[in-house]
C-alpha cells in the first residue's frame, strides 16, 4: 500500500510545486474516514482509493485531481458529508467528490430505458468537470484489475459494463492505453474460453518469431540512422481481444491474421513524420488499402498519427505507426495529457492550448442530444452507435472536415453540417457527380448537398442513416409532419362544425379555453382533434358553452312516406324536395357524388405518412366513398358498399363526407380486392399474372384457398389507377378460360 510520502513524491516528479498540504491532508482525512473497512479481497479499503490515485499519478494529473481520487468513496461509503469536504478541502474538491458518488449509484447494465437514463446521468455529470471522467476510469480500471474477488454474478455485470461503456469511453477521450487495458480485463470475464485461446495462439507465435521483434525493431532503426532522422522504434504484439475483435469483424480465423505485429516509430516534428514516411516506403513494398494519415486529418478524439502496412523484414507483414513524442502522449493518455499542455501555453504556448478543444468536443456534442431527445433509449442507441463506430473524414465545398461514422452517407453528412440543412435535403453531389442519397461515404470524399425548401424528410431515411444525431432529428421532422398533417385536418373538421353553427372560428378563438380542453397549445388541440382524440363538439362546447342548438324534433318517417331509391344509385337514400336537411335522417349524410356536399373533403394522393387511410378492401376513383374518423389514427376511407359502414350506423360524429379530386395528370394508384375463382390447374396462376402485368396493374398481395377439388379461390390485393381501370382488369379476367368467376370484395 502506497504510504503518504511516496504519493507526494510521484506528483512532485511531473510537478516540482505541488501543494503537499493538500495531498497530505486528503490522504489523513481518507485513512481516518475509511478506517477499518474492508474490500471483497480482504485489504483494507483505503488501498483503492490509494491505488486510483497512483493511476492517476501516472496519467500526471494535479493535485486536485489526485485529492478527488483520494475522497471519492468517502460520500458514498463513510460518514463524510459534503459539507464537511467544502469546507476541508473547497467547493470544487466537493463537487467533484459528490458528482462521483452520484456516478457510482448507477446501473448501466439492466433493461434499456432504465439504462438509457442511467447513461444520460453518466455523462451529465463527466460533462462538467473531465477530471470526474478520469477519476471515474481510474476508478473503473482498478476494480477491474481485482475483479476476481467479487462474486461471479456481480462479475459478469461489471465486466459488461466495461466493455460496453467505460472502455470506448476512455477510446473516445483518447486514452488508448487504458481502454486497452479495460477491454482486456473484461474480456477475460465476459468471454474466458475466446480469451484463453487467444492468448494461446498468441502466446505460440511469439515463440516461434521469438526474435522477429527485435530483428525488425533493429532493422528499422539501422535504416533511420542511415539516413540521418533521430527516431526510437519500439514493436509489440497486438492483444488478445484487438485480435479477437478483428477475427470477429472480418471473419477470419487467427491464422489468416496477417498483421499481429505492431511497431510505433517516435520522431521530433511532424516533417520527420513524412519523412520517416518516405524511406520506410522506399524500402518496402506498401500493402494497397493499408494507409492513413491521421496527422492531416485527426481523429475526433485529437488522435494524431499515420498508419501504414509494409511487407517488411522476413516478408512479414507490419503495421507501422508514426508519430512525435507529443502526438504519442496524447494518444496514451488522451485528455488527461491536455493539462500538462494547457500549463506549458501560460509561457506562450498558443497551440498546445488551442489543440486541447477537439479532445473533448465529442463529449458535448453527446450532451447537447440530452436536450433535444425524447426518448431514453433513442439515446441509448445514438451514444452507443457514437462511442463503437470508426470514422470516416469528408469535405464541404468549402473545404470545412466532417468526420463520420464509417458507411455514413450525404444524409448523415448533411444532418452533420445543420439540422436544417439536413431536413431540406434532396438530393447530393459527391466529388462533382449527383450520386443517391443512399451512396456510402469514404475517406475524403466532397460532398455538396442539393436543398429544397418545401422538403420534409422521409421517414424511410432513418432505415437509412447510421448517426445518431441524423437519426433522432428525421424522427423528429417526421412527427413534426404528422402532426402538422393532423393539425390541418383538425382545423377542417372544427371549420366545419362552427360553420354549421353561423360561429366564426380562429386559432384565436381556442386560446382561452385550451386549458379546458387539456392543451398547451392551439395545435396540440388542433392535431388531437384530427386524430380523433378531441371530439369536435366538445371544442364548440368549450368555446361557446351558452349556445343553444335548435333542431326539429326527431320523428320517425316510415318507409314509404316520402322516402324512395334509385335504381341507379344503389346504396343511397333520397327524399323528395320541400323536406329540410335535419329531417333527412342520418344517411343523408352519405351523399358523396360528384359536387353533391359543397363541404365534403378533396382526396388526392396518399402516402404513407398520410391521416388518411383507405379500408383493407380499397377505395378507387370513381367509388362513391365516405370517412370515418378513427380515433388515434385519422380517417379511413371506406366505398359505399362496404359492409363495415354498418358499424358506425348509430355513431354519427364519426361519419365525414369524402369526395375524389383526382387532376388529369395524376398517377397514383389505389388499393383494391378482388375474388377469383379459377380451375385448379396447371398455368392458371400464370394466365392470371399475364393479364394483371398486361393491364399495368399492380398486386400488393395474393392468397390461394383450395376449396375444392377442381376450383381455387384467389383473394388478390391491386392497385389501380381508377374504378374503369379496374372493371377493364375485371372483364379481362373473366374472359379466361380457366377463370370461373371475377368479383370485387368489398370490407
Amino acid at each position: 500500500m502506497m504510504r503518504q510520502y511516496e504519493l507526494v513524491e510521484r506528483v512532485q516528479k511531473y510537478k516540482p510545486d505541488v501543494n503537499e498540504a493538500l495531498l497530505n491532508k486528503a490522504y489523513v482525512y481518507a485513512m481516518q474516514k475509511h478506517g477499518k473497512q474492508t474490500r471483497a479481497s480482504g485489504d483494507p479499503y483505503i488501498s483503492h482509493p490509494l491505488e486510483v490515485a497512483a493511476i492517476l499519478t501516472e496519467m500526471r494529473l494535479d493535485e486536485s485531481t489526485i485529492a478527488v481520487a483520494l475522497l471519492h468513496d468517502t460520500i458514498e461509503d463513510t460518514s463524510a458529508t459534503r459539507a464537511e469536504i467544502d469546507e476541508l478541502f473547497g467547493e470544487d474538491i466537493g463537487r467533484l467528490v459528490e458528482g462521483l458518488t452520484k456516478i457510482k449509484k448507477l446501473d448501466l447494465v439492466t433493461k434499456r430505458a432504465k439504462q438509457a437514463e442511467n447513461l444520460r446521468k453518466l455523462l451529465l455529470a463527466i460533462s462538467d468537470d473531465v477530471r470526474v471522467l478520469l477519476v471515474k476510469l481510474a476508478d473503473r480500471l482498478h476494480n477491474m484489475r481485482t475483479l476476481e474477488h467479487v462474486p461471479p454474478h456481480k462479475r459478469a455485470r461489471i465486466a459488461e459494463e466495461t466493455m460496453d461503456i467505460y472502455a470506448p469511453l476512455a477510446g473516445r477521450m483518447g486514452m488508448q492505453a487504458m481502454r486497452e487495458e479495460l477491454e482486456e480485463l473484461a474480456f477475460q470475464n465476459i468471454n474466458l474460453e475466446a480469451y484463453e485461446t487467444v492468448t494461446q495462439k498468441l502466446a505460440e507465435l511469439s515463440e516461434r518469431n521469438r526474435n522477429l521483434i527485435h530483428t525488425i525493431e533493429m532493422e528499422l532503426s539501422g535504416l533511420f540512422e542511415q539516413q540521418g532522422l533521430c527516431a526510437t522504434v519500439k514493436g509489440r504484439q497486438k492483444k488478445a481481444y484487438s485480435v479477437f475483435r478483428k477475427m470477429q469483424s472480418k471473419s477470419l480465423s487467427f491464422e489468416q491474421l496477417s498483421d499481429v505485429f505492431g511497431f510505433r516509430i517516435v520522431v521530433d516534428t511532424e516533417a520527420d513524420c513524412y519523412r520517416a514516411l518516405g524511406i520506410v516506403h522506399m524500402r518496402w513494398s506498401v500493402v494497397p488499402g493499408r494507409f492513413k494519415d491521421y496527422i492531416s486529418t485527426p481523429k475526433q478524439n485529437d488522435y494524431r498519427s499515420i498508419h501504414t502496412t509494409i511487407v517488411g523484414p522476413s516478408r512479414q507483414r507490419v503495421e507501422l505507426q508514426i508519430r512525435t513524442r507529443w502526438m504519442q502522449d496524447i494518444a496514451e493518455r488522451g485528455v488527461a495529457a491536455h493539462a500538462l499542455y494547457k500549463d506549458a501555453s501560460r509561457d506562450g504556448d498558443e497551440e498546445l492550448l488551442s489543440r486541447d478543444s477537439r479532445a473533448y468536443s465529442w463529449l458535448r456534442q453527446t450532451i447537447e442530444a440530452l436536450s433535444v431527445g425524447d426518448n431514453p433509449e433513442d439515446f441509448l442507441e445514438h451514444t452507443k452507435l457514437e462511442l463503437f463506430q470508426d470514422q470516416v473524414f469528408c469535405f464541404t465545398p468549402k473545404g470545412q472536415l466532417i468526420a463520420l461514422p464509417r458507411g455514413a452517407t450525404p444524409i448523415d453528412f448533411a444532418y452533420a453540417v445543420h439540422t436544417d440543412i439536413g431536413d431540406t435535403c434532396v438530393g447530393a453531389k459527391i466529388n462533382g457527380r449527383i450520386m443517391p442519397l443512399v451512396t456510402r461515404l469514404a475517406n475524403g470524399d466532397e460532398v455538396e448537398i442539393l436543398r429544397s425548401g418545401v422538403q420534409v424528410p422521409p421517414a424511410a431515411w432513418e432505415e437509412i442513416v447510421v448517426t445518431g444525431k441524423a437519426r433522432a432529428a428525421i424522427r423528429r421532422a417526421t412527427k413534426a409532419a404528422v402532426r402538422k398533417q393532423y393539425s390541418g385536418l383538425g382545423m377542417r373538421i372544427l371549420e366545419r362544425t362552427f360553420s354549421r353553427a353561423g360561429k366564426p372560428l380562429s386559432r384565436e378563438t381556442l386560446k382561452p379555453v385550451l386549458h379546458r380542453l387539456g392543451h398547451k397549445d392551439v395545435e396540440d388541440a388542433l392535431a388531437a382533434v384530427g386524430r380523433g382524440e378531441l371530439g369536435s363538439e366538445d371544442v364548440f362546447r368549450a368555446v361557446w358553452p351558452n349556445h343553444q342548438e335548435t333542431r326539429a324534433s326527431s320523428v320517425r318517417k316510415p318507409v314509404d312516406d316520402g322516402w324512395f331509391n334509385l335504381r341507379s344509385a344503389a346504396g343511397l337514400i333520397f327524399k323528395l324536395p320541400g323536406l329540410n336537411k335535419s329531417q333527412r335522417g342520418i344517411k343523408s349524410s352519405i351523399r358523396t357524388g360528384a359536387g353533391i356536399e359543397t363541404d365534403a373533403m378533396p382526396i388526392r394522393g396518399m402516402d404513407d405518412n398520410s391521416v388518411v387511410r383507405f379500408g383493407p378492401g380499397g377505395a378507387v376513383p370513381g367509388d362513391r366513398i365516405i370517412g370515418i374518423l378513427e380515433p388515434g389514427a385519422g380517417i379511413t376511407i371506406y366505398p359505399i358498399q362496404s359492409p363495415e359502414l354498418t358499424k358506425f350506423d348509430d355513431q354519427p360524429s364519426r361519419w365525414i363526407d369524402i369526395r375524389w379530386d383526382i387532376d388529369e395528370n395524376n398517377r397514383n394508384r389505389f388499393p383494391a380486392r378482388i375474388l377469383v375463382t379459377a380451375i385448379n390447374a396447371p398455368g392458371t396462376l400464370a394466365d392470371v399474372a399475364q393479364i394483371v402485368a398486361a393491364s399495368e396493374t399492380n398486386i400488393q398481395n395474393l392468397s390461394m384457398v383450395r376449396v375444392a377439388a377442381d376450383f381455387t379461390e384467389m383473394l388478390v390485393d391491386l392497385q389501380v389507377w381508377d374504378l374503369k381501370h379496374l372493371n377493364q382488369l375485371i372483364a379481362q379476367l373473366k374472359s379466361l378460360d380457366s377463370v370461373s368467376t371475377v368479383e370485387r370484395i368489398y370490407e
